[in-house]
C-alpha cells in the first residue's frame, strides 16, 4: 500500500516538476523568455505547451501586455483570416461589423499559434509578411496595419517534415522556428509521475466528495508501468476516473481505467496501435540484439524507462545487458 511522500515540485505557471529533465528544460527556457526571438515548442498532445508559452510571455519584457492564443487546427481558413487579420464591416456574409483580430489586439505582446503546423498555404504566406515586413492588411480592407507582437508557437509534429512534405513554407518555419524547445514528454520525466499522481489525488481531495489517502500496491505498479501517451493530462484524467469510481480512503486495481488494467477499451478494441508499437520495439530488439542499454540510447530514454515500455508490451523476458 502506498502513502503520499513528501513531495516538494518546482512549479512553473501551474506546470510542477521534479525532473532534471524538465529542470534542464526551464532552465534554457528563463534564458530564451529574456531575448524576443521566436520560439517554436515541440512537444506531444498533453504536455502542457499553453503553459510553456504563458510562462514565455510573463518572464519576458513584454509581461505587461496582451498575451492571445489561437489553435491553428480548430478553425477553417475564412474563420482563422478573421481571427488572424480582422475583418472589415461586409467582408463576407456574417461579417456585421468591424472586427479587430488578435494581430492588432496584440500589439506589444505575445501571441502563440498551437499547432502551427495546421496553417492553410494562404494564411501561410499571409503570415510571412506579418513576420518579415510587421504589417498586414484586414479581410476586405486596403487598410495596411503594423503591429509589433512576439511569435510563440507549438506543434505535436515535426515541421521540418511537413516541409518535406510540401505542406508547410519553408521560409515561414525559418522565421517562427529561431528557437526551437523541445518540451519532454512524461515518458522522459520519470520522477515526475509519482509526484504528478499524489498532486491530483489532492487536488481532487479538495472537492470534498472523497478523501484518498493510500493507493493498493498492485494499482501503484499499474499507473507507474503506464508509458502515458497522453501525457499529464491523460494522467490526470485517469487519476480523475479513479477518484470518482471508487470509495473509501484507497484507490484500488479495480478503480482504474480499463487501459491501465491491462485491457482494451470497449471504444478501442479495433486499434492496432499496441500491435504496431510492439512490431517496432521486436525489430529494435533484433537490431540492437536485444542490448536495452543500446536501445535506450537509440530512443533516447533511460534504461528503466525502455524496461517498463517493454514489460507493458510483454518483451521485457528476454532481454540481453
Amino acid at each position: 500500500m502506498q502513502t503520499k511522500p513528501d513531495y516538494r515540485p518546482y512549479n512553473f505557471s501551474g506546470l510542477l516538476t521534479t525532473s532534471q529533465k524538465m529542470m534542464s528544460f526551464i532552465a534554457r527556457l528563463e534564458k530564451v523568455a529574456r531575448t524576443d526571438s521566436a520560439v517554436l515548442i515541440r512537444g506531444q498532445s498533453g504536455t502542457g505547451k499553453d503553459l510553456v508559452a504563458r510562462h514565455l510571455h510573463a518572464l519576458g519584457k513584454r509581461h505587461s501586455k496582451p498575451f492571445n492564443a489561437i489553435n491553428c487546427a480548430a478553425l477553417t481558413p475564412e474563420l482563422m483570416a478573421s481571427e488572424l487579420f480582422g475583418h472589415k464591416r461586409g467582408a463576407f456574409t456574417g461579417a456585421v461589423a468591424d472586427h479587430a483580430g488578435l494581430l492588432r489586439s496584440t500589439h506589444g505582446g505575445t501571441l502563440f499559434l498551437d499547432e502551427v503546423a495546421e496553417l492553410t498555404p494562404d494564411i501561410q504566406a499571409r503570415l510571412l509578411r506579418v513576420v518579415q515586413e510587421k504589417t498586414f492588411t484586414p479581410v476586405g480592407s486596403t487598410e495596411v496595419v503594423r503591429t509589433d507582437v512576439r511569435f510563440v508557437s507549438a506543434t505535436h509534429t515535426s515541421l521540418r517534415r511537413r516541409v518535406k512534405e510540401g505542406k508547410f513554407r519553408e521560409d515561414l518555419m525559418y522565421r517562427l522556428r529561431v528557437i526551437p524547445l523541445y518540451l519532454p514528454p512524461l515518458i522522459e520525466r520519470e520522477d515526475d509521475v509519482a509526484m504528478l499522481i499524489w498532486q491530483f489525488i489532492e487536488r481532487f481531495n479538495q472537492h470534498g466528495l472523497r478523501l484518498v489517502e493510500k493507493i493498493e500496491q498492485r494499482a501503484w505498479e499499474a499507473l507507474l508501468d503506464y508509458t502515458w501517451p497522453g501525457n499529464v493530462r491523460e494522467l490526470q484524467n485517469a487519476i480523475e476516473y479513479a477518484h470518482v469510481i471508487g470509495s473509501g480512503d484507497t484507490i484500488r486495481f479495480d478503480d482504474l481505467l480499463p487501459e491501465l488494467r491491462g485491457e482494451a477499451p470497449p471504444d478501442e478494441l479495433a486499434d492496432h496501435q499496441p500491435q504496431d508499437e510492439r512490431s517496432r520495439m521486436l525489430a529494435l530488439m533484433r537490431q540492437f540484439r536485444g542490448n536495452r542499454t543500446e536501445m535506450a540510447k537509440h530512443l533516447n530514454i533511460s534504461r528503466s524507462t525502455l524496461w517498463r515500455q517493454l514489460k507493458v508490451l510483454g518483451l521485457d523476458g528476454d532481454l540481453g545487458k
